[in-house]
């Protein structure tokens, strides 16, 4: 649900201002309340304070001696208590501003990725909401610091432009997240892959979508995003939620690199396990140039003629014939 036409007030009293007004209305001090609610004095006084906050069991007692319905009570903490939280995140996002700023945010804005803002908190504030993330430290500890790596098994710490790399990732996740797949099958997918071949030679109009359908058929999903100022990155494969997915970038589609790409990145989900996660034309310290040389092998196989028994030598699982000149 937006917040756009939500309300937040930019100052709100902790309850314990009310109760401080109805004693001295009722004539009473807090160390009465206390032995007629049953709490300990200094927990009523922190209340008034404001150091301490009502608790549902205690709006229940306060009922009792107050008259003051108990909901009155509960809302008004959990109101107290939201303004609190936003003033806190209020103060993460000017804080986060310098963090925001190693994004291409014209760029991102430009692409229709983030929202138009009229400052640099709102713009710090749906970045942070592009990435699913609550702050930059938990973006740090998402791709920096791998610590989910179920989901995310390399850091982009060490390479070069990772703020904007990261963010054509993310959005590779989020046009995935629109498409639906069957569940994923390697054998079927093996046995699309000539028919992929056949539709990449003649590449007719609207010939990605058609990749795109052929291939959720059989639980591949394929996206293609706009490639981002100063990263050299062409593709990328990694399984989300036991679906593996190929992104591929955008200009690969109007030249002949994108058959390669394509084929490529099939060679690394049919090959390599599902905890992988690999960047093509990106140097990161986790890359692995045996499986990279394995997949640039498959694609070979796929993409440069062949005069021979064609049906074994497009095999993934097949070596390349001898004397056949990659």
């Amino acid at each position: 649900m937006s917040n756009q036409n939500q309300y937040f007030p930019q100052s709100l009293p902790h309850p314990g201002e009310t109760l401080e007004e109805k004693l001295q209305e009722m004539g009473m001090g807090p160390k009465e309340f206390a032995i007629r609610t049953g709490k300990p004095e200094k927990t009523i006084i922190a209340v008034m304070k404001g150091d301490s906050a009502i608790t549902p069991d205690m709006a229940v007692q306060f009922e009792s001696v107050t008259r003051i319905p108990a909901h009155f009570w509960i809302i008004n903490q959990r109101h107290y208590d939201e303004y609190i939280a936003r003033e806190k995140r209020h103060e993460i996002l000017k804080q986060s501003a310098q963090w925001a700023r190693l994004f291409p945010l014209s760029e991102l804005i430009k692409k229709g990725w983030i929202p138009e803002s009229a400052n640099m908190e709102e713009k710090t504030m749906h970045l942070l909401k592009f990435f699913g993330m609550s702050s930059p430290a938990a973006w740090e500890n998402y791709y920096f610091n791998r610590e989910l790596k179920v989901a995310f098994s390399i850091s982009l710490k060490q390479i070069r432009e990772p703020y904007a790399i990261s963010a054509w990732l993310r959005k590779g996740e989020i046009q995935a997240a629109k498409l639906t797949a069957n569940t994923y099958s390697e054998k079927r997918f093996k046995e699309a892959l000539p028919e992929i071949k056949e539709l990449m030679s003649i590449q007719p109009e609207g010939f990605f979508n058609e990749l795109q359908n052929i291939c959720l058929k059989v639980g591949v999903k394929v996206v293609c995003t706009p490639d981002l100022p100063k990263t050299s990155i062409t593709g990328s494969t990694r399984w989300l939620n036991k679906i593996p997915l190929i992104q591929l970038g955008e200009k690969l589609i109007q030249n002949d690199d994108f058959c390669a790409s394509f084929f490529h990145q099939a060679g690394h989900i049919l090959l390599h396990g599902k905890k992988d996660i690999f960047l093509e034309k990106i140097e990161y310290p986790d890359k692995t140039m045996d499986k990279e040389l394995e997949a640039s092998t498959f694609a070979r196989k796929w993409t440069l003629p062949y005069e021979g028994d064609k049906e074994t030598a497009l095999l993934a699982s097949e070596p390349i014939p001898k004397g056949y000149d990659v």
